[in-house]
């Protein structure tokens, strides 16, 4: 339930009658959820033209989504906003980052040097073993002698030699995440037929009708594509969804993380499977016997026992020599939002082992090098880290392509803080590609060595932050030493006292690490309107190892918010906080903890609440995303539904003081909109200044740009209007 990527998110009875509940679920639920062309929303009347100041700013930020170093180190394919660019990298001392730089589309391909974007899109770039060809997706369609701009992405490879361009596939549907076979000659890649809308649950979900949970059901198989011979097939079962693939050594075979359909809801009870495939183009396959090319499970997280039992899977990556996979076990809210131990997997199956336990990160992304050893990308407290396990010591190794840590977020585009990697990176000496981006840096694209890296691109050059400097912030609390990040308000002077706006990220299994901010609701800009923002990564978040994610399991809204506090009281005690103008925010579970937090304490004078939830029990029956529950509530809502209400906003209303404002999307499947209006209903109920905003064909994650500033400016309208500066 966290939204990840974008945000940078007692006493039964005080609830009215089981029939009213269900009245006002259906009303909510028809007004919200099943309205397929919605009224447009009314904007806000009056603009605070600092805050266009700040959205005008952000907007002009060119951020890179991909970065993809080539086999041998001398490219780096990387994509910002629809274009592709190829950079030719500078030989080792050479004065420029870059040889030469080009923008690479089927429309602009005869253009060898520095070229200007076409027509056409270009994304997901991803070289071919041998380094002489790059794959990637693009929306260029033939039109007599030349090309036009059409819907559909359909996969295309350039030839390094000889600059050739080729259309390889020719399907109807979603393509994602393509992967080159160990030999070359084929790519897989992610595909949902005829889609309508992205796979997972952060898209807007479609408007209900026919039968739910039957009809119009989209499921993600793994497609391929031959090369020499353009025949595309799905190899894998239409009874599977697909969330992550990874091809044996010798290309035969796929290990993938699938679950049965719906794809956004039954990640968290997905098994691992291994599956022989026919590749297309091919007629034999070894003899293989009949049955082979049906998918095995070798690993189901519900049947196991030891550490992993009842956790989620994700990241397989399949050893070198082929007899074991590696991939990532935790408490994850969110499939792509991943963090938790390593384990190790018989490529036959068996009991998987966890190879770093106690090791007090969350590790997010990993890879084998060249020497059978894994390559991690883990949250260490608040930072990004990179490190090579030893496998054979279960110690890491102390390499100068290892042990490097960074207070900002780090990653080349697709998996969560996955890193671009050189041949020569994976036998160790570090040639990597990367975006890096912190509270103080705008995005870039950087590659070389890890202890020697040089910035490739310069898309926000003379860009500075609005906001105040950041400082990393630890305290104790409950047994527990807590992280997280304190922005001052920008022109910061010690002698005079400041607000603070307190934001408690999604999950809640994540980790807020420093980050250049998008445009759309997020805390960081309001630091430059002259407020500290306390960004807390409580107990239930990454960084501090398995057993501090699990901390909160059956415990939403005690230790996790009695962490928060506490370090509002260390920095109370610090830094010059007016303490009479303290709001709190937060989006998705950081919505939830919102709209928790102001029936236990009240401590702040203003709220917003996004795409939050007010009461787990009715939340259960209402959300597209039930199956991520369990694991963090320990049963059903049917089989224990007292642990369900300890945690509920709505069973504590009559404690609520705090001016709350309540936005959501009215087709949001993981935090649904009649969350938020049985939330708003029962503050005006109780006399709570309170107003719901709800954006139309919104999703949990919102992508319309009006929609994103109007959420801005009116939580800051509200955080202005409910704690004024005293004069």
């Amino acid at each position: 339930m966290i939204l990840a990527r974008n945000f940078s998110f007692s006493g039964l009875r005080l609830l009215p009658p089981a029939a009213t509940i269900a009245l006002l679920i259906t009303l909510s639920a028809g007004t919200f959820a099943q309205s397929g062309n919605p009224e447009p929303m009314t904007p806000l009347k009056q603009h605070d033209p600092r805050v266009g100041q700040l959205l005008q700013m952000l907007g002009k930020t060119r951020t890179p989504s991909m970065a993809a170093i080539s086999p041998d180190g001398a490219f780096v394919a990387w994509t910002v906003g629809e274009e592709l660019h190829l950079t030719g990298l500078a030989p080792e001392g050479a004065a420029q980052d870059g040889a030469w730089e080009r923008v690479l589309s089927p429309d602009t391909i005869g253009n060898v040097t520095n070229g200007k974007p076409g027509a056409c899109s270009g994304s997901w770039p991803v070289w071919s073993p041998d380094g002489k060809q790059l794959a990637f997706q693009s929306n260029c369609m033939k039109q007599g002698s030349g090309w036009t701009a059409a819907e559909q992405n359909q996969l295309f490879v350039w030839t390094l030699a000889g600059n050739g361009m080729k259309q390889l596939t020719h399907v109807t549907g979603m393509i994602d995440q393509p992967a080159w076979s160990p030999d070359g000659k084929a790519i897989g890649f992610l595909f949902v037929e005829n889609a309508t809308r992205s796979a997972g649950a952060l898209a807007a979900m479609k408007p209900w009708s026919g039968v739910v949970g039957e009809d119009g059901v989209e499921v993600q198989r793994v497609g391929v594509v031959d090369l020499a011979s353009g025949s595309t097939a799905q190899v894998t079962p239409g009874t599977l969804h697909v969330y992550e693939f990874d091809w044996s050594p010798d290309g035969k075979q796929l290990a993938y993380v699938a679950a049965n359909p719906p794809g956004e809801n039954n990640w968290w009870v997905a098994q691992l499977y291994t599956q022989t495939i026919l590749r297309p183009g091919m007629q034999t396959l070894n003899a293989a016997a009949p049955g082979t090319y049906q998918p095995r499970s070798i690993l189901d997280p519900q049947k196991v026992s030891g550490s992993l039992h009842g956790l989620q899977i994700a990241v397989p990556k399949w050893s070198p020599d082929g007899t074991k996979i590696a991939l990532i076990g935790g408490l994850m809210s969110d499939q792509g939002s991943t963090g938790g131990d390593v384990y190790l997997v018989p490529a036959t199956g068996g009991e998987p082992k966890n190879v770093t336990p106690e090791r007090k990160s969350s590790v997010a992304s990993l890879s084998w090098d060249g020497n059978g050893q894994l390559r991690l990308a883990e949250h260490v407290g608040g930072d990004s880290h990179l490190a090579i396990l030893d496998l054979t010591t279960g110690k890491d190794l102390q390499t100068n392509a290892a042990g490097t840590s960074y207070a900002e977020s780090i990653g080349s585009g697709g998996r969560v803080m996955s890193i671009s990697m050189a041949d020569s990176a994976a036998k160790g000496k570090g040639e990597v590609a990367l975006i890096r981006s912190s509270f103080a840096q705008a995005p870039e694209v950087w590659a070389g060595p890890l202890d020697h890296l040089k910035q490739i691109t310069h898309l926000n050059d003379g860009m500075k932050p609005a906001w105040g400097k950041t400082e990393s912030v630890e305290w104790e609390n409950g047994g527990f030493r807590v992280q997280g990040w304190l922005l001052y308000p920008a022109n910061y002077d010690a002698a005079k006292k400041y607000p603070m706006i307190v934001s408690v990220h999604g999950g809640p299994s994540s980790a807020v690490t420093p980050h250049w901010p998008g445009v759309g609701y997020g805390t960081v800009p309001f630091s430059a309107l002259g407020y500290f923002v306390f960004m807390p990564n409580p107990r239930g978040s990454y960084g501090q190892g398995e057993a501090f994610t699990q901390a909160n399991r059956k415990d939403f809204g005690y230790g996790d918010l009695k962490d928060v506090l506490a370090g509002m009281d260390v920095l109370e005690k610090r830094f010059p906080i007016d303490t009479t103008r303290e709001g709190l925010t937060g989006w998705s579970y950081g919505g939830f903890m919102t709209m928790f937090g102001v029936t236990q304490t009240t401590r702040f004078k203003a709220a917003v609440a996004g795409a939050g939830i007010a009461n787990w029990k009715s939340y259960y029956g209402e959300n597209s995303i039930d199956q991520w529950m369990v694991p963090f509530f320990g049963a059903t809502v049917y089989d224990d539904p007292a642990v369900y209400a300890k945690s509920s906003a709505i069973e504590f209303i009559h404690q609520v003081k705090t001016p709350t404002l309540v936005v959501v999307g009215d087709r949001d499947g993981e935090c649904p909109a009649p969350q938020s209006f049985e939330f708003w209903h029962a503050l005006r109920a109780e006399g709570v200044k309170t107003q719901l905003v709800v954006y139309p064909n919104e999703g949990h994650g919102f992508r319309d740009p009006e929609h994103r500033r109007d959420v801005m400016e009116r939580a800051l309208a509200w955080f202005e209007t409910e704690m004024p500066a005293k004069h």
